[in-house]
């Protein structure tokens, strides 16, 4: 689907408050609140749009390690490598990657005790994996929610 101008406003809009109402969203761009929501629902019926969510302060619910995982899979292994840690809770996101490693992951969890649970218990639990590479996150200084149009 090719998006326009008012698309990509509505967009941008939505990225950085995505509870803002149609009306609102309208006064705004000077729509009718109905133009938007037919905009809205069109974007979502063409995918452009995947869906709706809320961003949660993993600090503020008690996750308070942010580690990034850098994991290399036998080929045989990559896919359900891939899903049983996309399955796992402590997985925020996983990403199959081109370069050194296979897959790139991030996790959220209490503490460094359970920063050790989940590396021995659960990450070299599963079957295929090769190598694994951790980095512990110190600071954030940017993250990204929404495409910027």
């Amino acid at each position: 689907m090719k998006i326009d101008e008012t698309d990509r406003n509505i967009l941008s809009l939505l990225t950085n408050n995505g509870r803002m109402s149609y009306a609102d969203i309208g006064k705004e761009l000077n729509l009718s609140r109905v133009a938007v929501r037919e905009r809205v629902h069109r974007m979502e019926e063409t995918g452009v749009i995947e869906k709706f969510s809320v961003v949660i302060n993993s600090e503020a619910v008690g996750q308070k390690v942010s580690a990034f995982f850098e994991v290399d899979c036998e080929p045989a292994f990559l896919v359900s490598v891939a899903e049983s840690l996309a399955n796992n809770p402590s997985v925020a996101s996983c990403y199959q990657m081109t370069g050194p490693s296979t897959l790139h992951m991030h996790v959220l969890v209490e503490d460094f005790a359970s920063l050790e649970k989940f590396i021995n218990n659960e990450l070299y639990a599963v079957e295929g994996i090769s190598r694994v590479e951790s980095q512990i996150m110190l600071r954030r200084f940017k993250s990204r929610t929404g495409l910027k149009l």
